[in-house]
């Protein structure tokens, strides 16, 4: 997650979405999918590392196959390295992208190689949270200025002497290392390795009811199963985070977008029009995640499950 700014992404637990797709995958950008370009019947969609954006393509791949015939073909690409293989037409379609700014200018405004597609629909906004228990607890822990009056209680073997601010993914795009520094806040950036390592240590901390700091994002299921408040960081204003080193401001609300191959937003017929109008809400896709990341179905049974309950939301993507 994300933008999940520089995030991000991404959105996972449980073994049935870790099969599909996880954190810290191998860069597939130099592998074509064997079935991109193979027809005007397939789609090639990249696949992200966290379960709303799997959720997205769940829900897309589903209706595609189902509804339009077209055989779907994924392939787990990490979140920068994505924009070139859209680029390259080595994928049609990325479904949920936070906010990459130097890809969108390489790629969208230069090179013309990737088109916009459109909102996904869905709001994302990463942050800094503590379990809300303890922010019940210790009201003023919401307020970055007080945080280093509770390092001492942040504090794990993996911190050392310093609280600790968990993240997720070293893929992910952050900026918390530089928040820490130019906040000058006594902790350590800790990656807990991928979004699934990070919801198991959330989960096994609130079930010790121990206080935590952690790097997360909305939409995410998981606030339905451990609550967390939001730490407010000094307020976000355009062109705050221009400069990755002088960060000092909090992460931006960004509407997440989807991207694809320039050709194929020309050239994709039906499958391209569906994903254009592809938009749904985050109770949606969290709903969706929810199934495959806590309850684990399978990303197909889940899909099935939300599109055979919700026919008056998505027929409208359906093209004539």
């Amino acid at each position: 997650m994300r933008t999940r700014t520089r995030v991000v992404s991404a959105l996972t637990a449980g073994g049935a979405l870790l099969a599909l797709s996880g954190c810290g995958a191998a860069d597939m950008t130099k592998q074509a999918s064997p079935y991109a370009n193979a027809g005007a019947k397939t789609v090639t969609l990249s696949v992200q590392s966290w379960v709303g954006a799997q959720a997205d393509v769940a829900v897309a791949e589903y209706l595609l196959d189902h509804e339009l015939g077209y055989r779907v073909d994924k392939v787990q690409i990490d979140e920068v390295p994505a924009w070139d293989a859209l680029s390259q037409g080595r994928v049609d379609a990325i479904m949920e992208d936070w906010g990459h700014p130097d890809q969108e200018k390489l790629y969208i405004d230069d090179k013309k190689t990737v088109a916009r597609g459109g909102d996904v629909g869905v709001t994302g906004h990463i942050g800094w949270f503590v379990p809300t228990y303890f922010a019940k607890k210790h009201p003023d822990v919401t307020d970055w200025k007080n945080l280093n009056k509770y390092a001492d209680q942040l504090r794990t073997p993996e911190s050392g002497d310093k609280g600790q601010l968990m993240d997720g993914s070293p893929s992910f795009l952050t900026n918390d290392k530089a928040l820490v520094k130019n906040l000058g806040l006594d902790y350590q950036v800790v990656f807990a390795g991928s979004e699934a390592a990070q919801i198991t240590q959330i989960k096994q901390f609130a079930k010790q009811q121990k206080p935590f700091l952690t790097y997360w994002y909305k939409p995410q299921w998981l606030f339905d199963k451990v609550p967390m408040t939001e730490v407010k960081l000094p307020k976000y204003k355009e062109g705050c985070d221009a400069d990755p080193a002088k960060i000092k401001c909090e992460y931006p609300h960004t509407p997440l977008q989807k991207y694809f191959n320039a050709d194929f937003a020309k050239n994709g017929g039906k499958a391209a029009e569906f994903l254009k109008k592809f938009n749904w809400s985050e109770a949606d896709q969290n709903e969706v995640s929810l199934n495959i990341a806590d309850k684990k179905m399978s990303p197909q049974d889940a899909a099935e499950k939300w599109v055979s309950e919700n026919e008056s939301k998505w027929r409208a993507w359906i093209p004539k």
